[in-house]
């Protein structure tokens, strides 16, 4: 093949043109650059949420391509089916794209990469979806960490390659290769009347993650500390949305906070401990894939959580109908946002997996359909930290009080105000937002009583206790 023979560029959780090592390469390599998503059986198997969320990420970079003179190409099939019916098409000699490292796409990528090497293309991933790969940070022993605090201190120092900025030009093939149209997928078909509810809450494309970095770290990063505990302030960076599609590159958050801290700013070293979380998060992933689906410590196995995901006390959970308001609230913003606060999402996990002695899966995969920051190595860490079966977790015999989380971070009840409209003479416009969101079926109204609790704080500590004092972990 030629130098000159075009590049397909396979976007996958890279939704941008800036700091992106495959789309440069691609460009340097000197031939045409053909853009290219796929919709395989992993986008198939996204959420209702994420994968609407994910429609909305691709039309916004199908204009930005289209201001570079370029195109994105849409097709429907496995990965390697349709990269290879591509290649053929259009004479293309290499396949670039980022790399991810969950367990699944791991899988997919090794195979596809050695069957398109066979076929005789150049086949190539890159480095631009963390700050560090995975087997790049070792302990003294050679072996992975375990604990996040090792961690941090093991990368804190560690060189970060500035964020470059996009191409000037991406070469376009003569002839466009078909592609389907991005309606034709109906991504947010799941949603159903949901979508209109959660869609003023999106900073969707590379431009609105870029305005919100600017806003956060130039007007918020230096209160950070203190504000991203409290869930009634805009205390946060809310990136995750951008960080989970590649919307925006992790180095370029790096940076700007890293700039934050050199200028003073208190809170800019633990925003840049959050983004070295993430990191942590898919270090875990990489080294132990169990953590997507399984708990970590396997002497978990045998605790008697209920797998039952109808219970009536977890069809309560998941409405946020439980009658403990923290928890309620914090699952309500998520139907109305796509969203929760990180304090909230550990008092809600905790509840359902100690107060309500559920197992982390069935609150996983609810978030899984309901999170617009759908990230599969966060999400996992997350849950396992907060159920006690994880790495790094949160002692199992810690319970987290939600009345008392609820007195120390929400002090004037103004999150609460906010998402639960039941017993309020004018509710606000967000908390009745949550009747239009959630499916009809669940039959529910502002009018209804707000609910006694389907087990109250000490009752589900004292149950939580005497089950794990039953354990030997």
């Amino acid at each position: 093949m030629s130098d000159r023979s075009p590049t397909l560029l396979w976007l996958r959780r890279d939704l941008r043109l800036s700091d992106h090592p495959a789309l440069r390469a691609a460009c340097a390599r000197g031939g045409a650059v053909i853009p290219v998503f796929i919709h395989d059986d992993a986008v198939a198997g996204l959420g209702a949420a994420a994968k609407w969320r994910l429609g909305l990420s691709l039309a916004d970079l199908e204009k930005s391509l289209a201001e570079h003179g370029s195109r994105l190409i849409l097709r429907r099939g496995p990965a390697l089916e349709v990269l290879r019916d591509m290649a053929a098409e259009t004479g293309a000699g290499a396949v670039y794209w980022s790399r991810l490292y969950d367990p699944q796409a791991i899988a997919r990528d090794r195979a596809v990469k050695e069957a398109l090497r066979d076929d005789g293309l150049e086949a190539k991933s890159f480095a631009a979806h963390l700050l560090f790969e995975p087997w790049t940070v070792q302990t003294k022993d050679g072996g992975y960490y375990k604990v996040y605090t090792p961690f941090w201190r093991a990368v804190r120092d560690r060189a970060v390659e500035e964020p470059a900025p996009a191409p000037g030009n991406i070469p376009a093939p003569g002839t466009w290769p078909s592609g389907d149209r991005l309606e034709e997928w109906q991504m947010g078909r799941t949603m159903d009347r949901g979508a209109s509810i959660v869609r003023p809450w999106q900073r969707v494309g590379e431009e609105a993650a870029q305005g919100r970095l600017g806003w956060f770290t130039g007007q918020v990063i230096d209160d950070y500390r203190e504000m991203r505990e409290l869930p009634a302030e805009d205390g946060t960076s809310r990136l995750s949305q951008n960080l989970a599609l590649g919307e925006i590159s992790v180095r370029r958050c790096w940076h700007a906070g890293l700039r934050a801290h050199q200028h003073g700013a208190a809170g800019a070293g633990p925003w840049l401990q959050e983004l070295v979380w993430r990191e942590f998060a898919y270090h875990l992933i990489y080294h132990t894939p169990r953590l997507a689906e399984a708990n970590w410590r396997p002497e978990w196995d045998g605790f008697p959580w209920n797998t039952d995901g109808a219970a009536p006390r977890v069809r309560a959970w998941k409405e946020g109908r439980t009658g403990i308001p923290f928890v309620d609230a914090a699952m309500r913003e998520m139907y109305v946002t796509g969203y929760i606060h990180n304090r909230a999402r550990m008092v809600v996990a905790s509840y359902l997996t100690k107060h309500l002695l559920t197992h982390w899966r069935i609150g996983q995969q609810w978030f899984d359909s309901h999170l617009t920051d759908w990230d599969p190595a966060s999400n996992a860490l997350g849950w396992q930290w907060s159920a006690g079966s994880g790495p790094d977790a949160t002692p199992y015999f810690r319970v987290f009080n939600p009345e008392t989380q609820l007195k120390k971070f929400d002090p004037d009840g103004a999150y609460v105000r906010r998402w639960i409209a039941e017993g309020q003479r004018a509710p606000s416009e967000t908390a009745l937002a949550y009747f239009e969101a959630v499916p009809r079926r669940w039959g529910l109204s502002p009018t209804d009583a707000y609910p006694v609790p389907v087990v109250g704080v000490k009752e589900g500590r004292a149950r939580a206790l005497e089950a794990y004092e039953n354990r030997n972990f």
